[in-house]
């Protein structure tokens, strides 16, 4: 990890400020592309090493790494593979997960956030979950919705969980009781 200071979490009320903040800086950052290539490269290295043969990833909204295409060479690389994108059924559930490739049909979801258009539904053994701020200890900060921990919490089988995010959005979190730890954080500047 790199040497940026962590911003404090303030208590849970503040939070939405602290998404703000930490949504701002994110859209700020300074030599993206670049930041954004060393994501892909040490999250390929990451996957190359994890037995997934299913893996969940989120459509990118608000400035937040784009992993198509490192999840379309990572479908591409092992035969049998297979990567799906969350839905929302309903708010307050968890989410549910259906089958994508790079030439699926995409519909408008819930939150105008693209779809797959009538695939098969998934149970992914791996999640990439963006974060506006994670801490050292892998607690990440969301929208604010509880999506994807409810989802952790309900899956019966939990996938590993892998928050991905930028070091300037690094943050001293207090934890919830609803939150979960990931699995791993990826960043610009590795995995841990």
């Amino acid at each position: 990890m790199s040497s940026t200071p962590e911003t404090t979490s303030p208590p849970a009320a503040d939070r939405r400020a602290l998404r703000a903040q930490l949504l701002a800086q994110r859209s700020a950052l300074p030599a993206r592309a670049a930041a954004d290539a060393r994501i892909a490269a040490a999250l390929s290295e990451l996957l190359a090493g994890l037995a997934v043969r299913c893996l969940g990833f989120y459509w990118p909204i608000q400035q937040e790494f784009d992993a198509r295409a490192a999840v379309a060479q990572w479908l591409a690389a092992v035969p049998g593979r297979h990567a799906a994108l969350p839905s929302v059924s309903r708010p307050g559930t968890p989410l549910d997960f259906h089958l994508w490739t790079p030439d699926t049909p995409m519909a408008t979801g819930h939150y105008g956030i693209p779809v797959p258009d009538g695939t098969e539904a998934a149970m992914p053994d791996a999640l990439l979950i963006p974060c506006v701020g994670f801490s050292p200890d892998k607690f990440r900060l969301g929208y604010g919705g509880g999506f994807y921990d409810r989802t952790l919490a309900a899956m019966a089988q939990r996938p590993v969980a892998i928050g991905i995010g930028y070091d300037a959005c690094r943050i001293a979190l207090q934890a919830q009781p609803h939150d979960i730890a990931m699995d791993w954080i990826v960043t610009e500047s590795g995995a841990f």
